[in-house]
């Protein structure tokens, strides 16, 4: 039980290490690069922008504030880690926007700041979610949203976003300032994906053949991948089948092709993205 529980604080120990880390990252690239060149992020984030610019107070107070009606419902909907994870996280950025905002920008060059900080943004932003926690209240109105209607998490996100641009613009900043942080989102959106979801594209692939065997072994000598049989019987015919199933990344994916055109030019091959695979040792090509 010791153990259990001494194991349990040390993954949380961890967690708040990277929220810490990821937050850092994020007011880093909020302070050095988008900020001082009146480039926004969407949600609360770009919102917190806007009304530090229209009230003289500083961002670092707003993240705080707009933030709270959002862990409010987190609290209710999704659970008490969750919300308190956020609200470290936040906290961690309104403190460290606060303290950076005192030293002089890396860049006044629009164009370098808007990338480099989007890349910089969307990686703390990235490890926090990973992490399991956010950085902006918006991603969980929209993960509520997005259960009960027709509208994906993103979909609702840009939505939004696309709001709080056009009132930046109309209120704030320019149009060309508005058309630099949709850049800015953008460039930060996919680099949250590389960060939660790893740059490595995985593949999982069923191959229904007359020649299982022939191929699991010729896949498994040249990928260095398990392979697991699925047992199936054909429709038609009533025959037992086995089918294989495998994960491959990218890269390896028209070897696979390859071999299983030249045992079977005739087996059928189904392909679909994986955002994640944990456990059965598979960066060790063991799994079966």
């Amino acid at each position: 039980m010791a153990i259990t529980k001494k194991k349990r604080v040390v993954k949380e120990v961890k967690q708040l290490v990277m929220i810490t880390i990821g937050a850092i990252i994020a007011a880093a690239g909020l302070e050095f690069f988008l900020v001082p060149n009146d480039i926004l992020d969407g949600g609360v984030i770009g919102l917190s922008i806007i009304a530090s610019e229209l009230f003289g107070i500083p961002m670092s107070i707003f993240l705080i504030i707009l933030n709270l009606p959002f862990l409010f419902i987190g609290y209710r909907r999704m659970g008490v880690k969750f919300t308190l994870h956020t609200l470290f996280g936040v906290l961690i950025l309104s403190a460290c926007t606060a303290y950076f905002h005192h030293f002089e920008p890396v860049t006044d060059d629009l164009f370098l700041a808007t990338i480099i900080g989007a890349v910089i943004l969307g990686t703390g932003v990235g490890l926090v979610i990973r992490t399991g926690g956010a950085l902006d209240g918006t991603e969980i109105i929209a993960i509520l949203v997005s259960k009960k209607r027709p509208v994906s998490v993103g979909q609702f996100i840009m939505i939004v976003n696309v709001f709080i641009f056009i009132l930046a613009a109309l209120l704030v900043f320019s149009w060309e300032t508005a058309m630099y942080s949709i850049i800015t989102y953008y460039i930060a959106y996919k680099m949250i994906d590389i960060v939660v979801e790893g740059m490595e594209e995985l593949k999982s692939v069923t191959i229904i053949s007359d020649a299982p065997e022939e191929i699991a072994d010729s896949l498994t000598k040249q990928l260095g991948r398990g392979m697991t049989y699925i047992q199936g019987q054909g429709v038609y015919s009533g025959e037992p089948k086995k089918i294989i199933y495998t994960i491959v990344t990218r890269i390896e994916l028209a070897t696979l092709r390859s071999i299983v055109e030249e045992i079977d030019p005739h087996a059928l091959v189904a392909i679909e993205n994986i955002a994640d695979v944990s456990g059965s040792n598979f960066d060790k090509g063991t799994a079966h």
